[in-house]
């Protein structure tokens, strides 16, 4: 840490009672289960308990929405009043204003049934996380998701104000979470000046754009922190995500391990914890599933103990801070890198939910906006500002043909239908495709009537319009009309993406936003076909959109060919890889010239209503595609249209 940083907080903490330590916790479980009270209270009670600390007894949420519900108070909240763990509360602000209204109304729900018992648990509100990030220009270009400027956060910042006003929770700090370079970019000083505190995100593992091994890592971190605090006027400067992973890929320099995830904790977090108000990430995120990269500190199976050492090293203010609770280390046996291939599961999340899980609001409504949070350190988090189509989107024009064969659509394995709206997201979570710096979260939504998601790509709106001219086809199944070759009317979004390598067949490229195919690489993408499209068609549909047309998105093409989509003996799942991937049930359909400003309809059947569906895509010829999966008007990638 900086003299200069060591100086200003021994300034500061004169007259604080008390400094906040815990971790950030998602509202769903990796395979998007929601949690519940019993969850929450045997998460916080684990972490309270955890070798080799003391004091981690505060927890950050991202929404306040209990996962499947429309504006039901977080069950995270009786729990942390059973187990004495205080809150920073969220508030998910991505999704527009209706959606917003559902988490006042949560909070406000929330401080008329606990009353005092709740509001002396509460550390502060954050209003939004990494919203002003995904709007950034770094943000669009990472393909991040659908962000907020700094007039909607602000505006809501006012409306919790407003909400809190005369009640037990009148004078809980009302503050904002985003990156790093969020905070030191002016534009966003509105929200600054509005804000009682500055929660900043920084991750040195995903700043790929510079020099960011582990032996950097501690220095890398506190210029961020150092670079945000002189931007914010002397507003108090919260950390409220940042850590190493033990598992995952190697950015840039930045190798994950359980070794090096040790050496983060202990340089960046001794440093903090005591001296800032500090949420790490994250105590869990292998449940029941191991994301990549994952930065839990447990282990798939929750207990208190520890992947690796947590005993602050002597001298660091963290190792004063523990007492005597750090004298004895038993790690936690079995290995941190192990990927669940078992099935799908039933809920949404974590998914990857990576770490732990962070959870946006469930109660996204079918109208709203698809948010994606992204974390990051060095030229910010991940995700894209998604603007509203405007009625004048260009169309699209057909160009190359496309030949279908078979049935189309074959599905096995069944999945269960949820009446209701959630939003999920998780955080952190890397794309494989992915190369700039920055770490994208996903946000789920499942709509009425959808199936419960295994992977994290969006789940989308449906009945937005646009104009699409498709190109010439053929159908699968001559008897029956293809549907449109557009986002016009009802579709299915892929809920789960899987790239897999030849060059790498037993390697785990986990899931993705980004649908990519190459003369090695091709991406599986799973279907939930929900039981309402009985009786109806689906057809296969492939978008890519001229680059002028898309705002949200954006795509990577080069060499000439096609593509070529077959059916999948089974559904794909997080730790498919090229050598256990299903086998090809049948060719499908097939794309001789895949062109920007194409509409291609691939093969159109009765649509297999209640079951999951796996496709495989793959490139022929010398066709190299990377595009970010997005159903903002016109769309691009794979859907499945339903008429």
């Amino acid at each position: 840490m900086h003299a200069s940083t060591l100086l200003a907080l021994a300034a500061s903490l004169g007259s604080v009672s008390a400094v906040y330590k815990g971790f950030n916790y998602g509202s769903t479980f990796t395979n998007n289960a929601p949690k519940v009270q019993s969850d929450y209270q045997y998460e916080f009670g684990n972490a309270s308990t955890l070798v080799g600390t003391s004091g981690f007894t505060s927890a950050r949420l991202y929404t306040m929405i209990q996962a499947g519900t429309t504006n039901t108070p977080i069950e995270a909240i009786p729990a942390a009043i059973n187990t004495k763990t205080t809150l920073l509360l969220g508030l998910w602000a991505s999704a527009g204003q209706d959606d917003f209204n559902n988490e006042l109304a949560a909070l406000s729900a929330a401080i008329g049934q606990y009353g005092s018992a709740f509001a002396t648990l509460v550390a502060g509100i954050s209003v939004g996380s990494e919203d002003l990030y995904r709007i950034s220009p770094t943000g669009i270009e990472n393909m991040s998701g659908a962000g907020a400027g700094p007039d909607v956060i602000t505006s809501f910042i006012s409306q919790v104000r407003s909400t809190i006003a005369n009640t037990a929770l009148s004078g809980a700090p009302v503050g904002h979470v985003d990156t790093w370079t969020a905070w030191v970019n002016s534009s966003n000083d509105a929200v600054i000046s509005a804000s009682d505190f500055i929660g900043m995100d920084a991750y040195p593992y995903f700043q790929t754009t510079m020099a960011n091994s582990i032996s950097n890592g501690n220095a890398t971190f506190w210029d961020a922190y150092d670079a945000t605090q002189g931007a914010v006027n002397g507003k108090p400067v919260w950390i409220t995500e940042t850590g190493w992973p033990v598992s995952g890929p190697t950015e840039n320099q930045a190798e994950a391990s359980i070794s090096n995830a040790q050496t983060y904790w202990d340089e960046a977090g001794c440093a903090a914890f005591g001296n800032i108000n500090t949420w790490w990430y994250t105590l869990q995120d292998a449940a029941p599933d191991t994301p990549s990269p994952s930065f839990g500190i447990v282990g798939s199976t929750l207990s208190n103990q520890p992947l690796y050492n947590l005993t602050c090293p002597t001298g660091t203010n963290g190792a004063s801070d523990q007492g005597s609770s750090g004298s004895s280390i038993a790690l936690a046996s079995g290995t941190a890198t192990a990927v669940s291939a078992s099935g799908a599961s039933s809920a949404p999340v974590a998914t990857n939910t990576q770490p732990g899980l962070e959870s946006a609001p469930p109660s996204a409504s079918a109208s709203s906006t698809l948010a994606s949070e992204s974390v990051s350190a060095s030229a910010g988090s991940s995700s894209a500002g998604a603007a509203s189509p405007s009625s004048s989107t260009p169309a699209l024009s057909g160009s190359g043909s496309s030949s279908g064969s078979g049935s189309g659509f074959g599905g096995s394995g069944g999945y269960t239908t949820v009446r209701s709206t959630s939003y999920t997201t998780v955080c952190p979570t890397t794309l494989s495709t992915y190369t700039s710096n920055g770490v994208v979260t996903s946000a789920i939504v499942t709509l009425t009537e959808t199936s419960q998601v295994t992977g994290e790509t969006p789940v989308p709106v449906s009945g937005a319009s646009s104009s699409v001219a498709s190109a010439p086809t053929s159908s699968s199944n001559p008897s029956l009309p293809s549907c449109p070759s557009n986002l016009n009317g009802a579709y299915e979004y892929p809920h789960l993406i899987v790239p897999i390598d030849s060059t790498q067949p037993s390697t785990v490229l986990g899931t993705s936003y980004n649908g990519t195919v190459s003369s090695t690489v091709s991406s599986i993408f799973n279907f939930d076909i929900p039981a309402s499209d009985a009786g109806k068609t689906c057809s296969l549909t492939f978008l890519l959109p001229q680059a002028s047309q898309l705002d949200t998105s954006s795509y990577e093409i080069s060499g000439s060919g096609g593509i070529q989509i077959s059916l999948l003996t089974s559904p794909a799942t997080a730790g498919t890889t090229y050598s256990n991937a299903p086998a090809a049930q049948e060719i499908v359909g097939s794309v001789d010239n895949v062109q920007p400003g194409g509409a291609y309809h691939i093969s159109s059947d009765n649509c297999p209503a209640g079951t999951r569906v796996g496709f495989e895509v793959k490139a022929t010829g010398s066709l190299s595609l990377n595009y970010f999966q997005d159903y903002n008007l016109p769309g691009i990638g794979l859907f499945v249209t339903v008429c």
